[in-house]
């Protein structure tokens, strides 16, 4: 019986033993990645300088056109990330705020996501790789309720969400292999689509009176002399409960409703995301309005 439990003991340790390595070999592997994706790009930096920031989600990814910005003398990069939320962008911001980046504007799209203030899994998981790295991404994970797993297990996290982090994306570091996001100053372009979808009901939305995540951007930008703009974007002409814009702007009458000053069904990729046209259109209007006066 001795020997059983003395052999059982000699496996659990060695499991231990292998996941702790295997753990340190992943980490390393994505504390040198610094070309394939936002997140790892922004922890893998040193200080940088911008004088316009994007956040959002898709819908800041998709109508924020950098290169516009750019061409009137402002250093801009679309921090945008396709399907996140709130709580990715508020961790991004912390990010850069711990990596030492002097910001002078925040453009933040809040409008849809101020629905919800859960975590994005698809997103947030990318930033799981650097949780003992960096004491904002712990922090801003401690609340949630799979931390401890996440936090004290060793490679949970990397078999857990191996899709996203797992063995596919460490090999695709190792060999340097790019994807488009940092592409287009961090701006993604849209082609309009014959088979688009251009309809869409946001009837049962409501906007949170109190949003965690976008109160922190809010509560960051003040702390460090940061100047917030925060706006809500086009959808197209065809949206049932076009009224939750109203309620945003009711709860939160900081946001500069910008929801209808590009309409029409041509413009559009889908019913929430611009076209390259009419995302040139939107960011236009943002440039005559907060920064070419």
């Amino acid at each position: 019986m001795k020997k059983f439990l003395l052999y059982i003991l000699g496996i659990f340790l060695l499991t231990v033993l292998i996941a702790v390595l295997l753990d340190g070999l992943y980490t390393y592997a994505f504390m040198q990645s610094r070309n394939r994706g936002k997140i790892e790009t922004v922890f893998n930096s040193t200080a940088k300088n911008y004088d316009v920031v994007i956040l959002g989600s898709s819908r800041a990814n998709n109508h924020f056109v950098s290169q516009m910005f750019e061409d009137k003398g402002f250093k801009t990069f679309n921090y945008g990330m396709s399907g996140g939320h709130l709580f990715e962008a508020s961790l991004m911001l912390k990010l850069m705020i711990e990596r030492k980046y002097e910001i002078k504007n925040i453009i933040l799209e809040a409008d849809l996501n101020l629905s919800n203030d859960q975590e994005s899994e698809g997103v947030s998981t990318k930033f799981l790789p650097y949780i003992h790295c960096s004491k904002v991404i712990k922090d801003h994970f401690s609340t949630e309720e799979n931390f401890n797993e996440l936090y004290y297990i060793p490679f949970y996290r990397y078999l857990k969400f191996d899709s996203k982090i797992g063995f596919r994306e460490v090999y695709k570091i190792e060999v340097n292999e790019k994807t488009n996001a940092l592409d287009n100053l961090g701006y993604y372009p849209l082609e309009k689509h014959k088979n688009g979808n251009m309809k869409n009901n946001i009837v049962n939305l409501n906007p949170l009176p109190h949003n965690k995540y976008y109160e922190e951007i809010k509560s960051i930008c003040k702390k460090n002399n940061i100047n917030f703009i925060a706006v809500m974007t086009p959808m197209c002409e065809n949206v049932v409960g076009m009224n939750y814009f109203d309620k945003v702007k009711k709860v939160y009458p900081e946001i500069h409703n910008y929801e209808n000053i590009v309409v029409e069904d041509k413009y559009f990729s889908s019913c929430g995301h611009m076209t390259n046209e009419g995302a040139r259109l939107f960011t236009a209007r943002i440039i005559k309005d907060f920064f070419w006066k």
